[in-house]
């Protein structure tokens, strides 16, 4: 189903076209498990991922910058406003970049501006991600909401195509695939497509097997593209640390106490350190 602007008092599940900053501060009584926050349950200790949920991170250039592209990218998302001002640690920027923030919008650099237009050119240009994102294809920026075992859960899609694929465009520093695995890995963009896939399975907006791609652009020029899947060992793998990360959520939730680390440890050398001494 798909709601109106705002969410309703007692969240059903469903999809929902509601704004970025309702989706983020969680509209769930009582709380919800996100994809970012399984990836941080799943690789830090419960505490760390407690004091993250407390504690919202500032908002960052390099959070602008990557949701600036999303809506020249997606044509969906906050208004892109210009501050023609290369110095911006005056206190008269500070006030107007504040303000541009807190009225949900994204304040940006004119040299940021046009890279993130180009950008999209780029993209546009590019067969294959130009198909997938085609307008009329799809719908942006839907928002999630489900029960899994008592928990629940909330992801937010960047493009939803009416054949059930789901498309997630992210800008990197390279978009080269041999240069992917790593990034993939260390971002938990493998936890995050099982997420999202559970969700649309949940909701019924898409077949057994839900079609995912990655459209990587990197962020300097000539603003190079690629498309890709990830491969089974990887879905694999993103599931079981899902699900690791649920069981954990619910637990914490449950009693009500969030642990640091592990008591006492056995912590062995690297391996390569092992291996030149034996």
């Amino acid at each position: 189903m798909t709601a109106a602007v705002e969410a309703p008092a007692e969240v059903q599940p469903g999809m929902y076209d509601i704004p970025a900053d309702l989706y983020h501060s969680d509209p769930i009584p009582g709380g919800s498990l996100s994809s970012t926050g399984a990836r941080k349950l799943a690789n830090e200790c419960p505490a760390a991922f407690k004091y993250w949920l407390d504690h919202p991170e500032p908002a960052k250039k390099e959070f602008d910058f990557g949701t600036a592209a999303h809506k020249v990218v997606l044509d969906d998302g906050p208004e892109l406003v210009l501050v023609d001002k290369e110095i911006w640690n005056t206190n008269e920027v500070k006030a107007r970049v504040a303000k541009i923030r807190a009225e949900g919008n994204i304040p940006l650099k004119q040299r940021d501006l046009d890279k993130v237009h180009a950008m999209a050119k780029a993209l546009r240009e590019h067969p294959e991600a130009a198909e997938l994102l085609e307008p009329g294809s799809g719908v942006a920026e839907q928002s999630l909401f489900w029960e899994d075992r008592g928990v629940w859960r909330r992801a937010r899609i960047d493009w939803l195509r009416h054949d059930g694929t789901i498309v997630d465009y992210k800008s990197a520093r390279s978009a080269n695939p041999s240069k992917l695995p790593n990034h993939i890995f260390d971002l938990g963009y493998h936890q995050q497509q099982e997420f999202y896939r559970d969700g649309a399975l949940e909701l019924g907006l898409t077949e057994l097997v839900c079609p995912f791609k990655f459209i990587f652009q990197e962020k300097e020029p000539p603003f190079l593209v690629s498309v890709i899947e990830l491969d089974s060992a990887a879905s694999s793998i993103g599931r079981y640390l899902n699900e690791r990360a649920l069981n954990t959520y619910a637990l914490c939730r449950q009693s009500g106490e969030w642990p640091g680390y592990l008591q006492t440890p056995l912590v062995s050398l690297p391996p390569w350190v092992e291996r030149q001494y034996a």
